[in-house]
């Protein structure tokens, strides 16, 4: 099994590792300098209830690429990639309920299949690194905190539920820098939508994630959060269409596309 030590850099070669089955690991801090997605996949028949909701709530869902029922290649972001294969780590959601967690979704794969890759706050890690931003769950090997929020979005057709957010510790000199820095990728949830007081979104404990993992604060550190692409997991166990396929938290599709491809500067 590769370690994340000793992984290529490019997404393609990551990509094979990911399709044979020898990296299933979280993704944050690997291919460094190229867009990574979140993944939701539906039957045609509430795909665009999917893309109407996607549309009403760009902050947690910026959609990246749309790939045509039943068609597996992202054409536009990835040539030569599959869909069904080349993500880390899945979760299978029927009707709501959590079916599976797997590292191929080819036996679950129909013709009637739609994927929506969606900005992931991962490519906007790198500009972040680059502005003297220290990233705790780099530090710790770790995931990100990741909370679902008393913030609803915006419903469409089936689609209703609340927003998802990512948390990074931020030194409170470096927070205005961390706005700046980020606001600029925009299509990978750009600006923050909340900073201190988490309390008043809903989160009670900024130490104790609802998914991902727990992260250190140090001194004069304040939680800063972000929009985050898990919320469609959260709008599916909300709304329980038949069949929702998405990435494993923390295990991103990796595209070809370059980070400055998708920033605004």
């Amino acid at each position: 099994m590769t370690t994340s030590t000793n992984l290529p850099e490019h997404p393609r070669d990551l990509r094979s590792l990911i399709r044979h089955g020898d990296f299933t690991g979280i993704t944050a801090g690997v291919a460094p300098g190229y867009v990574q997605t979140n993944l939701a996949i539906l039957p045609r028949d509430v795909a665009f209830d999917f893309l109407l909701f996607c549309q009403r709530n760009p902050k947690p869902c910026p959609i990246i690429e749309v790939i045509e029922p039943g068609k597996v290649e992202p054409k536009q972001t990835a040539p030569g990639a599959d869909i069904r294969t080349d993500t880390p780590k899945y979760c299978i959601y029927r009707y709501g309920e959590l079916e599976a967690e797997v590292e191929d979704i080819s036996q679950y794969w129909q013709d009637d299949l739609v994927s929506f890759l969606l900005g992931c706050s991962y490519s906007f890690e790198n500009a972040m690194l680059d502005a003297g931003i220290p990233l705790r769950h780099h530090e710790q090997g770790s995931n990100v905190s990741m909370f679902i929020t008393n913030i609803d979005c915006i419903p469409a057709g089936i689609f209703s539920g609340p927003m998802v957010v990512s948390m990074r510790p931020v030194h409170h000199s470096k927070v205005v820098k961390a706005v700046q820095v980020t606001s600029r990728f925009p299509d990978t949830h750009g600006a923050p939508i909340h900073i201190g007081a988490p309390e008043i979104i809903g989160v009670e404990d900024p130490t104790k994630p609802d998914l991902g993992d727990a992260l250190e604060f140090k001194d004069g550190e304040v939680p800063v959060f972000w929009a985050c692409g898990v919320t469609p997991q959260a709008v599916a166990m909300n709304s329980k269409p038949p069949l929702m396929i998405t990435h494993s938290p923390g295990h991103m599709f990796l595209t070809d596309l370059r980070d400055q491809d998708v920033s605004v500067l």
